[in-house]
Order: structure tokens, then C-alpha cells, then sequence
């Protein structure tokens, strides 16, 4: 028989949940690449604080060192906001399917409903990163173009040794696999280690440029069809999470089903914005 109760409904709701927070968890990427808080709960602000930079000078045998101000003073705020989605499943629907069914086809549309939204939201970070700025609206991203940003990079951090992730859009990572292929231009002719990688592999996130990971991400470009990616370390970009996905049952007796309610609170925003260079270059589908 099939579930027809809201009892019945309402039990697999923890399911539908730890399923949702699962997909959240595993299948995102810009949630590996950022500073994630988890210490606070409800909507007060996060404020980021830093102190002044220092600078040390030659001092003579018999000179006295005197006092440098070193004070912290506010930087960067992450408010939290709530996102939200609701599954409805009618009565008949919960009596003509297995429980097993309406908890994968639910966890599924409430997990990548929020993903997305959180995905996105941590790429359009990167268009508030201040360390330079590579590239404009309307221009081919290039390997060249790559390189400039991850050497600014790298100066802003004044490291050469701190790990950075490169994020480019998808359609974005397609001009540069074309332009290092046998497919396409010969512009990397005197690297064919390279060619032959991304010919045979393409730009995987186990492919690294200059040292750099190359990750790809799939939100969407703007209305102009360009989209900003990045080049920074984890602490340029951060999420804190308030609370996690919840999913919630709500018997709606007029519609004749159950609603599933799934809400989450979480801030983010740059967090060290002088620590991460962004990219802004031309996102349009490849046709060729």
C-alpha cells in the first residue's frame, strides 16, 4: 500500500532531509575553496576585523624604537539571509508511489534547488575580490590572461607556496581546452605536455597551470553573456553557515497532499578581499 497519511509522509521528512544536506555537503565546489564558519547561530552579523600593516626600518646601534600603533579596526561584514523551497506531494501520489521514490525525487529538487543557490552565490563573491583585476566584459579568456592573475595573485599573497584554486566558468575552460588542442590553435606548440593532457584528459580538477588547480563552475553568466571568475587563496571568500537545510512536513488538507518546507540560513561574502584577483571574460556557449 502506498502512504496516503500525513503521519506517513511526515515520518520520511528527516530522510528527505539528510539527503538534501548530503547533496549540499558532497557535490558542491566553491564550499572547498572558502573559509566556512559554523560557530554562530541566528542572524547577528559576522564582522572581520584587521590590524594595520607595519613596516620595519634600519635602526642605528644607540637608536630607540619607538611605538607603532597596532589596533584592529571593522573590515568585512557577512549577514545572514534565509533561502527556502517547497515540494508538494499530493495524497495520490503518496498512495501510488514507495516511500523510497517520493524521498529520492524530493531530496533531489530541494538538494539541487539549494545548491545552486549557494554555488552561485559564492562565484558571484569573486566579482568582489580587490587585488587586481584581469581581463573585460567582451574578451577571450586566455592562457596568458591566466597567468597574469595568478601572479597577482600570488604578489598579493606574497607567497608563492599558498595554496590558490583558479575559477573559470565552464564555457570559459572550453576556449582554453580549444586553444591547447590539436583541435585548435598551435598558441602552446612549444609545450606539448600540455597539448597532449588537455587533448586527451581536458581541464579536470586535477589539471594545474603555473601550480594553479583549474576548477569549472556552471553558474550562470550575465546578461551580457560574461562571467567573472578568480584567482585566490581560501581565506578571500567565506560562508558561515547559521543552520543547516531543514525540511519540514506541513499537511495542506485543501490540496489534498503534504508540503515538504526546506529552509537554510547562511551569510556569505568576500572575507579577505585584497588576498584574491578576479577574471572577467566573455561566457558565451561554444559552437565549434
Amino acid at each position: 500500500m502506498g502512504m496516503n497519511f500525513y503521519s506517513d509522509l511526515g515520518a520520511i521528512a528527516q530522510n528527505i532531509q539528510d539527503d538534501a544536506i548530503f547533496v549540499v555537503r558532497e557535490m558542491g565546489q566553491m564550499q572547498n575553496f572558502v573559509t566556512m564558519f559554523s560557530d554562530m547561530a541566528g542572524g547577528n552579523p559576522r564582522v572581520g576585523y584587521i590590524y594595520n600593516e607595519l613596516t620595519a626600518g634600519t635602526i642605528g646601534e644607540d637608536d630607540d624604537l619607538t611605538s607603532s600603533s597596532f589596533a584592529p579596526s571593522a573590515d568585512q561584514t557577512l549577514t545572514p539571509a534565509e533561502i527556502g523551497l517547497q515540494v508538494f506531494v499530493s495524497d495520490k501520489r503518496a498512495a501510488s508511489e514507495a516511500p523510497e521514490s517520493i524521498i529520492t525525487d524530493s531530496a533531489r529538487e530541494l538538494a539541487f534547488a539549494a545548491l545552486d543557490k549557494i554555488e552561485s552565490d559564492l562565484v558571484g563573491d569573486c566579482a568582489s575580490l580587490t587585488a587586481g583585476t584581469i581581463g573585460v566584459a567582451g574578451t577571450a579568456i586566455t592562457w596568458g590572461y591566466l597567468g597574469a592573475a595568478i601572479a597577482q595573485a600570488r604578489n598579493a599573497n606574497k607567497s608563492n607556496a599558498k595554496p590558490l584554486v583558479a575559477i573559470v566558468h565552464a564555457y570559459q575552460a572550453a576556449v582554453l581546452a580549444k586553444s591547447a588542442s590539436i583541435a585548435g590553435a598551435t598558441s602552446l606548440a612549444q609545450a606539448p605536455g600540455v597539448t597532449d593532457q588537455v587533448t586527451r584528459q581536458g581541464i579536470t580538477p586535477a589539471f594545474q597551470y603555473l601550480g594553479v588547480p583549474i576548477y569549472q563552475v556552471f553558474a550562470d553568466p550575465d546578461s551580457g553573456d560574461d562571467f567573472t571568475g578568480g584567482v585566490f587563496p581560501r581565506e578571500a571568500i567565506a560562508i558561515d553557515w547559521r543552520r543547516q537545510i531543514r525540511v519540514e512536513p506541513e499537511r495542506d488538507a485543501s490540496r489534498r497532499g503534504t508540503e515538504f518546507n526546506m529552509s537554510a540560513m547562511y551569510a556569505h561574502g568576500v572575507w579577505r578581499p585584497d588576498r584574491g584577483v578576479q577574471m572577467i571574460f566573455d561566457a558565451s556557449a561554444p559552437t565549434s
